[in-house]
């Protein structure tokens, strides 16, 4: 689905008026968001709407922790898919088991270190245990996902079972 349907049916929900209003913009450029919009072809009439934005703001930083931020904002958590087929199951195996592992090392030092000093945890704690808890959650996902979809299975031979 393209970004200007999937706004269109987000703005159907509450209708034109009523977003441009809670955003205080004009009617007429959320229309234009809902709308295609092709730089190469002259007979579209949309515009860049804040999708298309953001995906070229993580295209061109590589900086996904902004989408798991709004993934967040949205009460979920970013997951990245699996590769489609591991050329080196074992390895792969490995490496994604090693991943989750990790992660989850990583978010048992930050509370370990965070109550170390004071036997408390701050604010600013909390949000690093966070950011650690929402890494791990999203590399376990991916294991899950991709141990679901048989990624981790032996190539299937020519013979029959």
């Amino acid at each position: 689905m393209k970004s200007h349907e999937v706004l269109k049916e987000a703005v159907d929900q509450i209708g034109v008026k009523a977003l441009a209003a809670k955003l205080r913009l004009s009617q007429a450029l959320i229309y234009k968001w809902c709308q295609d919009n092709d730089p190469k072809d002259p007979d579209t009439s949309g515009t860049r709407n804040p999708l298309d934005r953001l995906r070229e703001i993580v295209e061109a930083t590589g900086h996904v922790p902004v989408v798991n931020w709004l993934c967040h904002e949205a009460g979920g958590f970013f997951t990245y898919n699996p590769e489609e087929e591991s050329l080196d199951i074992d390895g792969d195996l490995l490496k994604s088991t090693q991943q989750v592992v990790n992660r989850f090392s990583q978010l048992l030092r930050e509370v370990s270190e965070s109550i170390a000093d004071d036997g408390a945890i701050s604010p600013a704690e909390a949000d690093r245990i966070r950011d650690n808890w929402e890494q791990l959650k999203s590399t376990a996902e991916t294991f899950v996902v991709a141990c679901e979809r048989g990624l981790y299975l032996p190539p299937k031979s020519g013979g029959s079972k």
